[in-house]
């Protein structure tokens, strides 16, 4: 009886890191942009008044899909993660033009930090379209990222328009980051939400870590 328990103690030992990889791969191919089809009529509203920035938006478009499909089981530089998110809202900004503003807050000894693959982008597309979409004028994105000893944080904050719809909707793009946290850096790694009357924030805390 004990060579069988042992038995299928290190066969569980074994999986569990392959488990675990298929759970990764499988949140993450959860997270699929559902701005695809806004961005492409964003890109047919100025192919002829500005066919420049028209072509310069497809290429922005190809390099996020490009980010999106890959396999991303591995960390990466969290300035990879930014350059992302700036290709995305840069896409955005085609159809709601000033009504999003952006203010981004990054300490200069980020970059290098190492974190999980579509970190960021998800929580700011949720933050667009939930924070600045529905509301018929301007509205503000605010991301600040900051080393904090032997830490990282992370703080997204938009507006709230709808409370209800907009707490309901937000819950499963968070629980995903959440748990892809926990599958990366464990007990490590924190994410929490706050939200009050005017503002909704996600903060998360993480280690710091680089290649060095």
């Amino acid at each position: 009886a004990a060579c069988v328990l042992t038995y299928f103690h290190l066969r569980g030992a074994a999986q569990a890191p392959v488990l675990a990889e298929a759970r990764l791969l499988a949140l993450t191919a959860r997270i699929r942009p559902h701005f695809l089809f806004n961005s492409l009529n964003g890109v047919l509203g100025i192919l002829r008044s500005d066919p420049r920035r028209a072509e310069e938006a497809l290429e922005e478009l190809s390099d996020l899909f490009r980010a999106l499909m890959r396999e991303n089981r591995d960390l990466v530089p969290l300035a990879d993660e930014i350059a992302l998110c700036e290709r995305y809202l840069a896409l955005e900004r085609l159809r709601l033009g000033p009504r999003l503003t952006v203010r981004w807050d990054c300490g200069p000894d980020v970059g290098p930090a190492r974190v999980p693959p579509l970190l960021l982008q998800p929580l700011v597309e949720n933050a667009v379209y939930h924070g600045i979409e529905p509301g018929a004028g301007p509205g503000r994105v605010s991301i600040l990222i900051a080393r904090r000893g032997p830490e990282v944080i992370i703080e997204i904050a938009n507006p709230v328009l709808d409370a209800e719809r907009h707490h309901a909707g937000n819950r499963m793009a968070v629980d995903n980051i959440r748990e892809r946290l926990m599958l990366f850096y464990d007990l490590e790694a924190a994410l929490d939400t706050e939200q009050t009357d005017d503002a909704y924030r996600v903060r998360i805390r993480l280690p710091f870590r680089s290649e060095r």
